[in-house]
Order: structure tokens, then sequence, then C-alpha cells
């Protein structure tokens, strides 16, 4: 069985929050054959980042362009479907956006003006307009802001670089297995609507209301298409795919919120190799917390630092190890811990090429997950045996549960003190360790994810079920107190 693995700019070439899970289920499900795409808006590195196993039968990436130059000529099934889709995104009908994505869909698989990029050949400015203000003039929406003639050419170009997604040629498979945000997503939904292949969507985003950090600068009016625009790709997503994964209750939650059937959702934690991470004894250095991220304005670097600040005038020779820093946030990250004056105590590490290493120097992990992380890095820190201090993020309460310390998020304050008094307590520290420990080896192992996903992948690919019809005359047939046949006995018996 040959599946396609979809991503969004990360696995197997970039390390990301989402790498070491992608990297498990491929390395585990050695009886199917994978071909791995990403998608992303960055150039391709020179190779994957991971070693990829014999089952791997192609891996690529496709870089969409930033600048996408118009076309001369206007075709009029793109500006048709342009309209559908715009008046569903500014109406939220799903039924009319999903229309006009589909015919986009279609369109950038074809030879016409608009292949390769749909949305180039349809003048989008004036069409987002004329949804718009239709929107306003009905009153069915009262939040939407005014959008002038400039915030509607800003958001024409980001939908216009959005949909170039659309035209992502995907590998002949049995199954695309769809796991990211809103650009994959619409690269497979276009690979479901011109080939038929069955849909498996991982759900593992973060609400997608939520703005990335360089959008929070545009007009609140194109702030509203673009979460729009977002909010419609993920329902339709979810209408179009057999089957639904959400990595925890909170992704679940998410995903029934925004109009997931329940019969389609399968649950499936996600999980670590208990061998990769296993649990060494606390090192006799001064003490040391461990937090891994990638370092990005996004990653909850900021509070950390914050935090960490007041812990080490609390308990002097305090060490902060900075695990898993990507060579894109290197410079970022240093400008965030020289402003602390911190200095030494606060070091920069590269991802460890071996896992086990990762949370070995610490005595504490901290985790303050970005607004796009699954819980997985949280997991790996449970499994190598650290108490571990979360903020309230996400799943990130569920996936603890009594095995660690939970604190709000956006309170340095708040972060600060659990460390301290972790810091100080070895006996109650050791006894959290222990704990995570157990609870990761109970519910998030990944021989529990590679054995679901295996069984997801052939339910999806196997035959659909034969169709049953039930038979119903067209003139309902003459009704007696005995049937027939009993009042043919009857005479037959009294001839007798």
């Amino acid at each position: 069985m040959r599946i396609c693995l979809l991503t969004g700019g990360g696995y197997p070439f970039r390390r990301d929050a989402l790498g070491g899970w992608c990297r498990t289920l491929v390395d585990g499900l050695g009886r199917f054959r994978f071909d791995l795409v990403t998608v992303s808006d960055r150039e391709p590195p020179g190779g994957p980042a991971y070693p990829l196993p014999a089952h791997v039968t192609s891996a690529r990436t496709v870089a969409l362009p930033r600048e996408t130059p118009r076309r001369e000529g206007r075709d009029e099934h793109a500006t048709a479907a342009a309209v559908l889709l715009c008046r569903g995104l500014v109406l939220e009908r799903d039924d009319l956006f999903a229309k006009g994505l589909m015919g986009l869909a279609v369109l950038a698989d074809g030879g016409g003006v608009a292949a390769g990029a749909p949305l180039n050949a349809v003048p989008l400015a004036d069409v987002l307009l004329e949804a718009w203000r239709a929107g306003r003039a009905s009153g069915a929406d009262e939040r939407l802001p005014r959008l002038s003639l400039r915030d509607a050419r800003t958001a024409a170009t980001l939908l216009r670089h959005a949909a170039r997604a659309l035209a992502v040629p995907l590998p002949q498979a049995d199954v695309v297995h769809c796991v990211g945000g809103t650009t994959p997503l619409l690269a497979a939904l276009a690979g479901r609507w011109r080939t038929g292949t069955p849909l498996l969507l991982t759900e593992a985003r973060a609400p997608v209301a939520k703005l990335r950090a360089n959008e929070e600068r545009l007009s609140p009016a194109v702030q509203t298409v673009l979460r729009r625009f977002r909010r419609a790709v993920a329902r339709t997503g979810y209408d179009e795919a057999g089957l639904i994964a959400p990595l925890s209750e909170y992704h679940h939650s998410w995903a029934l919120r925004h109009g997931a059937e329940p019969d389609r959702l399968v649950p499936v934690p996600a999980g670590v190799d208990p061998g990769d991470f296993p649990c060494a004894p606390e090192s006799r250095t001064p003490p040391a917390i461990v937090w891994a991220g990638n370092g990005g304005p996004e990653s909850g670097l900021d509070c950390l630092l914050a935090a960490f600040t007041q812990v080490a005038a609390a308990v002097p020779g305090t060490v902060l190890h900075l695990v898993g820093v990507t060579p894109a946030h290197e410079d970022h990250c240093a400008e965030q811990v020289e402003r602390t004056g911190l200095g030494r105590a606060v070091r920069l590490h590269p991802l460890p090429a071996d896992p086990r290493d990762r949370y070995a120097a610490g005595h504490l992990v901290v985790h303050v997950p970005g607004p796009s992380d699954p819980p997985y890095r949280l997991i790996e820190a449970m499994m190598s045996g650290r108490a571990v201090v979360g903020v309230d993020v996400g799943p990130v309460a569920e996936t603890l549960g009594d095995a660690g310390v939970v604190v709000p998020q956006r309170d340095p304050g708040a972060l600060a003190a659990a460390c301290t008094a972790l810091l100080t307590a070895p006996a109650r520290r050791r006894a959290l360790g222990d704990a995570a420990r157990r609870r990761a080896l109970a519910c998030f192992t990944a021989d529990r994810v590679v054995r679901v996903y295996g069984a997801l992948y052939t339910d999806l690919a196997g035959p659909a079920p034969a169709p049953s019809y039930e038979l119903t005359l067209a003139v309902p047939a003459p009704r007696d107190a005995r049937p027939a046949t009993v009042r043919w006995l009857a005479g037959a018996g009294e001839d007798r």
C-alpha cells in the first residue's frame, strides 16, 4: 500500500515540532511505501534532516514563491469560482466556499490561463470588494470591518499566494495523509478532488483564528479575511476527510466545534519510543533547567527568559539549557538572551542528534509551547523521567495530568515560583519525574501510534462496503386477516 504523507514545510527536510512524530510513524510502518511531500514558503534545503528508511519511495519539497506575477488575460471559469469562494468566505457559507475552492483546484491542474496559479487570472480585489459590500449590506454579519481598496488588494495578494498550493502535484497513492495547517491541506484537498484518493487528516493545529507574528500589523479587515479563509479551509478539510485523527482531547474538541462529524474522529495521542528517551539519573551538576524549542518569536522564549531571571535570583548558580534552537532562529534567540544579562547562565544548544542527550543535562524541564506546537516535546520530557513544569496552553494540562505542574500562560511569576519550588525540593522533583515516566509509558508510546495508524491506512484504502437496498412496493399488496397460504391449507383440510 502506498501512502503520500503531506506536511507543511517540515519533515523530512527540517526539524520542527511535528518532525519527530512523522519520523516515528514512517519508521514504524515498514509494511507501507511512503512518498513524502512537504509544501513550504521557503526554498528547499540541501537534503533530508532525518535518515530515511528503505520503504520511503520518494521525498521532495515544493516551495511556493512569495511573488506570483499576474498573467495576461482573464479566465471566466476562474472568476466564477473566485466569486463563490469570496461569497462563501464573507458570508461564512461553507457550501459556497467549497464549490469555489473545488473549481479553482480543477483549473489549477488544467492547461488554460488559470493553470498553476488559478487566482492570477481573476480581478480578485474587485471580486472581494463586491462580496464584502454584499455581506455588509445584508446585515448577516455586523462584525465585518470596513474593507478599503488597499486592504482588498493586500488580501487578494495573500489569497493568490495561498491558492498556489492547489497546483501542487501529488504522487499516485492509496491514501493521502495530511499533517499540518492550511497550506498542506489545500494541496491535499486539490488532490482529493482531482483523483478521489481517500484523505486522512491528522489534526494537530492550533486554533486557526490566531494570527501569525508578522500578520498582526495588517488591517482588521485583512486579518478578518485571513481568519475566515483558514477556518473555511479547515471546515472543508473536515468535510472531505475520510478519517480525522486528533492528537489530543483539545484538538478533538477543536475539530468538533468547527464542523467535524463525530463518527469520523479517531483520537490518536502522540507517542515516542521509550528506548529513545531512557530514564537517566540526575547529574551532580549545579541545578539546571532544560527547555526544548526552536527559539523563534512564537516559541514562548520571552516568557521563559522572564521567569528564569527570577529563578536565577532565587536559586543562584542555576543554568538554563535551550535545546533545539534552529539555525534560522539563532540570532533572535541570542539577542533575547543578551537582554537578560545572565551571561553564561543561559546556554544554547542545537538539537542533539541522539535524543538520549536532549533532557539529560536538566534536573527540571520547562515546557512553554508555541501556539502551533503539538504535545510531542512534552511527551519526550515525560518519557525521560524528568519533572515537568508546563504552561497551560492547548493540550498541556491533559497530557501531564497529575504527573507534573501546570501554571497559567503569560505568567512568568507563576512559572518562576513553580521552578524554584521544585529545584529546592529534590524528593518531590524526583517523585514527579517518576510519575511522568509511568504516565508516558502507559499512554504515549510510539507502538500505539504505529498500530492505530496502520489500521487507519488499511481501513481507508480498503474497498467500500457493499451498498444495501431497501425494496418497497409501489402498490401495496392486499391484506387479509389470514395469509393466503394459511387460507389455502385450511381449505384443503376441510375438503378432506
